[in-house]
């Protein structure tokens, strides 16, 4: 089998932008949002791997940020796109980070609706690199039942969330959803970022940065995200009223009132 970074093309505008979806979810979920982006784009909207259509040789062997900045631009020669905006929610940040930091001067401007790779994450962090924690969320694709009690009793010393519990609980109810919890966290591992460096490039390119946030996200908590916005230039919030699970449909039924926020 060979690698494949699926898209999906969407409309047929002169401004060219690349779309990655969050964690469990496909490019289908960006239909609601591309009409509010105007009739002037045209977007790329890409299956995540694990996701979808997209699939990786090796799927169980973590993927270099090298190696997809080397899939995005084949695509990029592949139809003759110079330069291009980034949309990105939620774990697709890291695909979209990638492409900041590899191909910083194609990239016109960037819309982060609440990013993952920009703040340390403790359990993603504990779960994917001490090996002996992979295997236990290895062991955990065929018997879920121990982690889920070990969320359960960390949420009753209230050390996690109730919202994270429920949003754990909901991802680990099937083999198909754990398997892919397993790959994903495994396999995205390699996709994290220096904030400092990553300022820095933008800074550099001038690139326009809009965030947008959920005031009520668990999942990726707008005040983790503030000291790295504050690094920006040419920085600017959103801050929304809601969680972080539907958030991209939030953030189309504001761009509808805000005709004028443009990619």
């Amino acid at each position: 089998m060979k690698t494949q970074l699926h898209f999906q093309k969407y409309g047929t505008g002169s401004t060219v932008v690349l779309a990655f979806h969050g964690y469990g979810q496909g490019e289908g979920h960006w239909r609601t949002l591309i009409p509010a982006l105007g009739p002037d784009v045209t977007v790329y909207a890409f299956d995540l791997f694990y996701h979808g259509r997209s699939k990786l040789a090796k799927a169980d062997a973590p993927i270099s940020k090298k190696r997809l900045g080397a899939l995005l631009k084949d695509f990029l020669d592949a139809h003759q796109i110079k330069q291009f905006s980034l949309l990105a929610f939620s774990m697709g940040a890291k695909f979209a980070l990638t492409a900041v930091e590899l191909l910083p001067e194609a990239v016109k401007q960037v819309w982060l609706i609440a990013p993952d790779g920009l703040q340390r994450q403790f359990w993603y962090a504990l779960a994917t690199y001490p090996p002996w924690m992979r295997g236990v969320l290895g062991r955990a694709v065929l018997r879920p039942q121990r982690l889920l009690r070990f969320l359960d009793a960390l949420h009753q010393r209230r050390l996690v969330d109730a919202n994270l519990v429920r949003f754990a609980q909901w991802q680990l109810d099937s083999r198909e959803k754990r398997l892919r919890v397993y790959r994903s966290w495994v396999g995205f591992r390699n996709l994290t970022f220096d904030v400092k460096k990553l300022a820095a490039i933008l800074n550099h390119q001038a690139t326009p940065v809009t965030f947008f946030l959920g005031r009520h996200d668990r999942v990726i908590p707008h005040a983790g995200l503030q000291s790295f916005i504050a690094s920006l230039q040419h920085a600017h919030t959103v801050l929304l009223e809601a969680g972080h699970a539907g958030l991209i449909y939030d953030v189309a039924a504001y761009l509808r009132r805000n005709p004028k926020l443009r990619l």
